[in-house]
């Protein structure tokens, strides 16, 4: 099959149109590992701080001997028992939580944007988020514990999957899965969930629990513990491996639906399928730390802003970068405005927004604007 010369001039900023020489491929090669690697050293000093700071300051030394001291079983050293059990019970599960959360709302906000081809979806354009939020509401204002501890998240998780199916099912048509049609279905699936939860809160009449209800709502990792921890890691790692597997498809869908074709990419089946990975990582985020927003939307564009638009190294480095962001962001929740805590969905709306807008002026084209 010949390609015109229309789909060739329209994609010839895509990554897959203009093959590398092996040369330049090595090269380029080169800079992502070295990159990866600054990225990797810059997550382990960012957790190591992120422990340390709270309002019982401990040496990052301490931390990596308390550490240790759990991962080898070695005897405990010069601290204190409570310093044992705030690093190991309570701030290092917290910022690892952060960590697989950030890493993977990246990772699915690049998945999406490849998706639906926009560049303002993120992992809650498909009304997950607020699916989630409607099984999260029922637990905390109805005291429905039928799971015990794991009740909330179970709820959240049954929801965000009953809205997938919801969406899934509307979205389609004769059998064919378009972007447009999915972002519409997505949104006005959004707003009739978000106005169940609405009314679900309308209806309490426990302050502390609308309270409760609303701080889910926006995010958080404040009851992070190590057995929450496994379910959301798993997952994300084998869906970010599954998506870099698919990079090169996930370039060619994002170049045009003819480029897509014309290299052998079912375009139907493979949005169904990166549409199916991303409900699934996104229900298992919302059920662990709620709904929070802005970090699948920026995270892959400010990513793109140095590694260019090839997914293959979108895709790790959003990952590194994702974590490395919430848990920052999660240090700010919870020392801003201590002893109190911000949810998390605050902050990243404050840092979000303007660097959104600030990316609206420099890539105006990009955006629906003339470029000029």
């Amino acid at each position: 099959m010949l390609v015109s010369k229309r789909v060739i001039a329209k994609s010839a900023d895509s990554p897959v149109s203009r093959p590398l020489q092996p040369v330049e491929e090595r090269r380029r090669g080169s800079r992502l590992l070295l990159l990866l690697m600054l990225l990797l050293a810059g997550l382990a000093l960012t957790i190591t701080l992120a422990v340390t700071i709270g309002p019982v300051p401990i040496n990052p030394l301490t931390v990596w001997q308390i550490i240790g001291s759990h991962l080898f079983s070695t005897e405990p050293g010069e601290w204190s028992r409570a310093h044992d059990q705030i690093v190991w019970l309570i701030r290092l599960p917290r910022v690892l939580l952060a960590a697989v959360i950030g890493a993977g709302l990246a990772v699915v906000g690049t998945a999406m944007q490849a998706t639906v081809r926009n560049p303002i979806a993120d992992p809650y354009i498909l009304g997950i988020s607020a699916g989630a939020s409607i099984g999260a509401v029922l637990v905390i204002l109805f005291g429905l514990q039928v799971f015990g501890l794991y009740s909330l998240s179970v709820a959240a998780f049954l929801g965000a999957l009953a809205a997938f199916v919801i969406v899934f099912t509307l979205a389609q048509h004769q059998g064919r899965l378009t972007p447009v049609r999915l972002i519409l279905v997505g949104v006005a699936a959004s707003y009739v969930f978000s106005a169940i939860t609405s009314f679900l809160i309308f209806r309490a009449h426990d302050t502390r629990q609308t309270q409760a209800v609303l701080f889910w709502l926006a995010g958080s990792v404040a009851s992070a513990k190590w057995s929450f921890l496994v379910i959301p890691t798993v997952v994300i790692i084998v869906g970010t491996a599954i998506l870099v597997l698919r990079a090169r498809s996930m370039n060619a869908l994002v170049a045009g639906e003819e480029t897509a074709v014309t290299l052998g990419v079912d375009t139907n089946r493979f949005r169904k399928e990166l549409m199916a990975l991303s409900a699934l990582l996104t229900g298992v985020m919302v059920a662990v730390a709620g709904a929070i927003g802005f970090v699948g939307l920026i995270m892959p564009h400010a990513v793109r802003l140095f590694v260019g638009a090839d997914h293959r190294r979108v895709l790790p480095v959003s990952v590194l970068v994702g974590a490395i962001f919430l848990i920052w962001v999660d240090v700010l929740a919870r020392t801003v405005v201590a002893p109190e805590e911000l949810p998390l969905g605050v902050i990243t709306a404050f840092v979000g927004g303007p660097f959104f807008l600030w990316l609206l002026r420099r890539r105006g084209q990009a955006f629906g604007g003339s470029g000029r």
